[in-house]
């Protein structure tokens, strides 16, 4: 029987994060009593005081890549500890942003652990006005390269839903970097991104405009969780959807549906690295059955169940998986 784990913590319960405060050491270049100034003004609207305190310390640091002519400002948070453990590096999902780690990224800070939470090219609030490639090969390297400048020694990757497809094809072709997964109810068996390829670009640009609007975004962020009130969902789609108000989000979209996107099917059984498997029992987009099928067909893999949880657990049980990202970092067990 595959083991599961209970918890009564919802990031609704906002006093169990009473006794977190953040320690700035350092300038960042963020506004000091306000947010970042690339960030959309939208920002101003969000209700949520954990994606605010988050969204106030992003920052973007120059990554120089083989297929750009310029450095590209690349949007993350950046740990303001130095653990003793290989340093944890957070993914995201489809087409989101850092932002989805603001209840979970704290905790981990707690723990004591070296925590990064980057934003994938193409995807969060990253300079690209000067349109890059984003296609996997570009992401792949984009987030090498962000590794070789500034992270610089092997990490714990962590990788939600398409994350978890963008953190397999990273530990396959560059193994030096990555010391352990985790992969969070993840999005592995698709086949890319379909027949989006093949279609004219001005459907593809209609697709993408209804993939921003707030009817299908306030849908999907209903589905996504379980029993999740209508004000919290309504803010929390406010919080995913802040990206997609920078004026190249459309291009950057289209530029990675028509390249194919991720299909990973294939390199899963060539993963080496020791793998976390978290799953929300309830998962409503990705059936936890594929969390059996992924468990076996990966070399080394844990799993572990979240019971009344759906899709993005880092949200909706941030304690939880916390927790088991934190014993999985300083032990290889949980």
């Amino acid at each position: 029987m595959l083991p599961t784990l209970s918890a009564s913590y919802t990031p609704m319960n906002l006093a169990n994060f009473s006794n977190f405060h953040f320690k700035p050491k350092m300038d960042f270049g963020v506004l000091a009593d306000g947010f970042p100034p690339f960030l959309p003004k939208a920002v101003e609207k969000i209700k949520d005081p954990f994606a605010i305190k988050l969204a106030k310390r992003i920052e973007r640091l120059p990554v120089q890549v083989n297929f750009s002519d310029r450095c590209i400002m690349s949007s993350c948070i950046r740990s303001l500890t130095q653990g003793t453990t290989n340093p944890v590096v957070l993914l995201h999902g489809f087409d989101s942003s850092c932002l989805e780690w603001r209840y979970s990224y704290p905790l981990l800070e707690e723990a004591g652990l070296e925590s990064w939470a980057i934003d994938i090219l193409g995807w969060g609030f990253s300079d690209l006005e000067r349109l890059p490639s984003c296609d996997v090969v570009s992401k792949r390297e984009h987030l090498y390269q962000l590794w070789r400048s500034y992270i610089k020694q092997p990490m714990v990757l962590v990788g939600p839903s398409l994350g978890a497809a963008v953190a397999i094809d990273f530990a396959v072709n560059h193994p030096e970097a990555v010391n352990k997964l985790v992969l969070i109810d993840a999005s592995v068996y698709a086949e890319g991104t379909g027949d989006m390829v093949k279609l004219p670009k001005t459907v593809a640009y209609a697709g993408v405009a209804l993939l921003k609007s707030v009817p299908l975004r306030l849908y999907v962020t209903m589905m996504a969780f379980n029993n999740v009130s209508l004000t919290t969902s309504l803010d929390w789609m406010n919080v995913g959807r802040l990206h997609c108000l920078l004026p190249w989000w459309a291009d950057a979209t289209v530029n990675f549906m028509m390249s194919g996107g991720y299909n990973v099917t294939a390199l899963i059984k060539q993963v080496k690295q020791k793998t976390l498997i978290i799953w929300g029992e309830n998962d409503q987009i990705i059936s936890n059955k594929l969390a059996v099928r992924l468990h076996s067909e990966l070399q080394d893999a844990t799993l572990r169940q979240i019971p009344e949880c759906g899709h993005i657990p880092h949200i909706e049980k941030p304690k939880t998986v916390s927790n088991l990202i934190v014993r999985f970092a300083q032990t290889g067990s949980c």
